[in-house]
């Protein structure tokens, strides 16, 4: 029998998820999935009543570390995800990710419009366009178009805190990442129980592109004005704020 995935970066999208992955995967102490996005706990063709976890393991080297994990950031927003990991390995360690939500909206547009996925204006996208959400299967979520709703961290944490003890569970401000890699990645080794690696250098990873335009002032107090009542619930959960 394959040994259980130890650790998964669940979330979220555009929050830094990939830099994170890159980093963990130079580290020797580690042994990271093959890429980077398995998408196993979201796959909605899995047997979920009797789940087949050989193609999960195959995505791992059989003579790597002991210490195990990928990094797929929808799992914290894609319904049902989060308990598919509790049945899975309900002693797994989870890192969050967390970036300003509206500025994760932005960078979230901008990667499916440059992708040709969406056609909308960021304005219309965060507000009529919400409702193709409701259009969609399973009801009320997107995987592309999802820019708002992903951005609700203080729901999405309290599920996660009522699945897993929050001693299991790490949340790191992509900030932090970026600002300072060598103290962000020690207390991802601390949490992991892996020798820190010391200093390490900062590199971007996966710097979107320019499809012209900036976020715009009224945008802006928009989504602070959707988002104020879930932040207020982060902030309680955990301390963390962004505005």
């Amino acid at each position: 029998m394959q040994p259980l995935v130890n650790f998964i970066v669940a979330g979220a999208q555009k929050a830094g998820t990939t830099a994170l992955y890159d980093y963990l995967a130079d580290d020797p102490a580690l042994s990271l999935s093959k890429i980077k996005e398995v998408h196993f706990f979201d796959d909605e063709s899995v047997n979920w009543s009797a789940p087949d976890y050989g193609p999960y393991h195959a995505q791992f080297a059989a003579d790597g570390p002991a210490i195990r994990g990928e990094a797929t950031p929808i799992y914290l927003y894609w319904p049902g995800s989060l308990k598919r990991i509790a049945a899975y390995n309900p002693d797994v360690r989870l890192i969050v990710m967390l970036r300003d939500p509206v500025e994760r909206a932005w960078s979230h547009w901008r990667m499916e419009y440059s992708r040709g996925v969406e056609t909308g204006p960021f304005s219309w996208c965060i507000r009529q366009g919400r409702q193709r959400l409701f259009e969609a299967k399973p009801w009320g979520v997107h995987r592309e178009f999802s820019y708002v709703e992903r951005g609700f961290y203080g729901e999405q944490i309290e599920r996660l805190f009522a699945l897993f003890p929050r001693e299991q569970v790490l949340i790191l401000k992509a900030d932090a990442l970026r600002d300072d890699p060598s103290g962000a990645l020690g207390r991802v080794s601390d949490f992991l129980d892996v020798p820190r690696r010391g200093a390490v250098e900062h590199r971007d990873v996966h710097v979107g592109r320019d499809v012209g335009g900036d976020l715009d002032a009224a945008d802006i107090g928009f989504l602070r004005g959707l988002y104020e009542r879930d932040m207020a619930r982060l902030k309680a959960l955990t301390g963390i704020a962004f505005w």
